[in-house]
């Protein structure tokens, strides 16, 4: 058993991939558990495919594609907020049409300019080739993210629950707005060499929905999510080294499946151990 392990961990390569799974698997969970309350995971999404003009550009240029990420991510946002304020288009109907012509604008991209960027491990991720650096830029992130929520925890989670509370206070509800946005984005662009595109949104939002059924306050929340996309992380990359089989699908695979037993377990604890009450876990708080 112990065997079983170590043996992965013989290799530079997977000792880093496992660091860098679980410092996704902690990261993305954390930012997602804001996304699961306010009923955002869709936005969240839409800026996970709307990275890749950014990527691709970065790629062509010779810059860290964080950058152009970054830019092209916030700037999917105010694309949606702008269409909203100046058009009759529901918020649905600009995300959706965010989404396709971003994300089809960086496909065109990637085929124009001939860069070097691999579409399939854009879109899936490749956590086996991460690099120091990579490390490096996701600690960094983390650290940042992890300060900013400690130190704006109060007026965030006051936002996150009652927008409209939040500004007849005095609240920048705008900066908190935009802020937050920016650590999705973040997260989302440091993470993106673990699992991908694709599957970036998942590893968001899978780990923090099972802190959302079990949980009923947002900091618990969060710590249930960061232990599951721990675990997530650690099974899918230890599942793909002995089976021979991508990294960032079994990561996910696993956060739904724990999700899944969560849900069915928390059924049947209902079902045969009667409370007075039913728990009210629409609004962790």
């Amino acid at each position: 058993m112990v065997e079983f392990f170590l043996e992965p961990l013989k290799f530079s390569f997977m000792q880093r991939a496992l660091l860098m799974g679980l410092f996704t698997g902690i990261l993305c969970p954390v930012v997602g558990s804001y996304l699961v309350v306010q009923r955002l995971t869709l936005l969240g999404d839409v800026m996970a495919h709307c990275v890749v003009p950014g990527v691709a550009l970065s790629a062509f240029l010779g810059i860290d594609p964080l950058w152009g990420a970054f830019i092209f991510g916030m700037m999917s946002t105010g694309v949606i907020h702008w269409l909203q304020q100046q058009t009759r288009i529901k918020v649905d109907g600009a995300m959706a049409l965010t989404f396709a012509s971003f994300f089809a604008l960086g496909i065109v991209l990637i085929s124009r300019l001939r860069t070097q960027q691999d579409l399939e491990h854009l879109l899936f991720g490749d956590i086996l080739s991460v690099t120091g650096a990579d490390l490096l830029k996701i600690l960094v992130a983390g650290g940042l993210i992890g300060v900013l929520i400690l130190r704006f925890y109060q007026p965030l989670l006051f936002f996150t629950f009652d927008p409209l509370g939040a500004q007849a206070i005095g609240l920048p509800v705008q900066w908190l707005n935009w802020g937050l946005l920016a650590m999705v984005t973040l997260t989302i662009i440091v993470s993106m060499q673990a699992v991908g595109v694709i599957l970036v949104m998942a590893l968001m939002v899978a780990p923090s929905l099972v802190g959302y059924v079990l949980a009923q306050e947002l900091h618990t929340m969060m710590c249930i999510g960061c232990g599951v996309g721990g675990l997530s992380t650690l099974v899918g990359i230890y599942s793909s080294y002995y089976l021979n089989l991508p990294s960032g699908p079994l990561i996910v695979l696993t956060a739904t499946l724990i999700l899944v037993l969560v849900v069915l377990g928390k059924q049947l604890w209902q079902r045969w151990v009667p409370s007075g009450s039913a728990n009210d876990y629409s609004n962790p708080n």
